[in-house]
């Protein structure tokens, strides 16, 4: 299984527009970034190359899409919390997320229902 490289929060809220939006021309996406996070031109083509060389996206002929998926993102972002703060205890990361979180019942249901379907 591939490594998910690591996406820092400002290129993650930047993958969110590409995620959005793919596939996207560049200068339509500079200008996406200027409107939504305020960036220069320069700064969202130093993040898409920068992202690129790291495998995040591809660019060709000016056409911006992602290599990696919100979802891998999201879940190597939970996998390295739960090493690091849990030491790999997911019923312990579980516990702490419940005890700061009131769960109404769609949620909790939803919960054992993915449980149910991880264990079948």
């Amino acid at each position: 299984m591939k490594e998910t490289p690591k996406v820092f929060e400002s290129e993650f809220k930047f993958c969110l527009i590409v995620w959005r939006e793919e596939p996207v021309k560049s200068t339509e996406l500079a200008k996406m970034c200027e409107t939504e996070l305020g960036w220069k031109k320069a700064t969202t083509y130093t993040v898409i190359k920068r992202l690129t060389e790291r495998g995040i996206l591809k660019s060709e002929n000016a056409t911006i899409t992602s290599l990696v998926s919100k979802d891998e993102v999201q879940a190597a972002e939970v996998d390295a919390l739960v090493e690091k703060t849990f030491e790999g205890n997911i019923p312990s990361f579980v516990a702490a997320f419940m005890s700061s979180r009131k769960l109404n019942k769609d949620e909790i249901a939803k919960l054992k229902k993915m449980i149910d379907d991880y264990e079948g």
